[in-house]
């Protein structure tokens, strides 16, 4: 499985799921453009890491509330990586950690659907126009989230399955819009230890494990495993498709 000289935008790259993927895509051969809202230091931080690969990686600020940052990352990729060959929409509202998880549930709604529904819609039109015009072919993936088919009780489950539901159920249909030329899936991790698996109760810790089959939380790297797999040609008769990465829970 190999990435070998292709072109992948990571977007919310600075830390987590997202560093983990751009490191995995440069250790298959990929050249990288993360994109960070506001954690310049890990975004660089991540660059410096894996630019000692030899492979090109690139950082680029990125707010994906806003269209003309979305339209500005697209032109920065084509210029600084030459060909886009794989858009991974990982950048995402963190309305568990820092002082999101303060705001009120109607605020924490608004950012949802403002980053997670309405920045994964722009930056999937925009990657697929980018794709279109530099010929046949290109992945994009979009991260939703395991539960939006199951269900779980909670103020921030609730909300995180009207935004991860909106993501899958956009891509599902997406990938019908684009085929054959481009293909998209879906990327839908569980309980994963990034600083909310992290920092979480250890009672609530103890619970994920015995609710697990894998009788253990998930890492980044394990969805950063199953990122490139979708990415790769491996890959090439998988469109419209969701990926649980949760050791069974779902």
């Amino acid at each position: 499985m190999t990435l070998e000289g292709k072109g992948v935008v990571v977007t919310g790259g600075s830390s987590g799921i997202g560093r983990a993927i751009a490191k995995r895509c440069v250790a298959t051969g990929a050249d990288v453009l993360l994109t960070y809202r506001a954690n310049r230091a890990g975004a660089e931080e991540a660059a410096r890491e894996l630019a000692s690969s030899g492979r090109r990686v690139l950082v680029q600020q990125t707010d994906i509330t806003r269209e003309e940052d979305i339209a500005t990352l697209a032109r920065q990729a084509r210029e600084g990586l030459g060909r886009v060959d794989v858009w991974i929409n990982n950048a995402g509202a963190d309305i568990l950690t820092g002082d999101a998880a303060r705001l009120s549930p109607r605020e924490k709604l608004e950012l949802v659907l403002t980053v997670d529904v309405r920045g994964t819609v722009l930056a999937s039109w925009e990657a697929a126009q980018l794709m279109q015009k530099q010929g046949p072919g290109g992945v994009i993936i979009n991260v939703a989230w395991d539960h939006v088919g199951h269900g779980m009780a909670g103020e921030n489950p609730v909300l995180f399955s009207v935004a991860k539901g909106a993501v899958m159920s956009f891509s599902k249909s997406f990938a019908r819009e684009v085929a054959p030329d481009i293909r998209v899936n879906i990327l839908a991790p569980g309980f994963i230890e990034t600083a909310f698996g992290k920092d979480a109760n250890p009672r609530f810790r103890d619970e994920v494990v015995a609710l697990t089959p894998m009788k253990r939380w998930g890492t980044p790297d394990d969805v950063a495993g199953a990122a490139v797999f979708l990415a790769s040609d491996d890959a090439r008769f998988i469109t419209g498709q969701m990926i649980n990465v949760n050791g069974g829970v779902v």
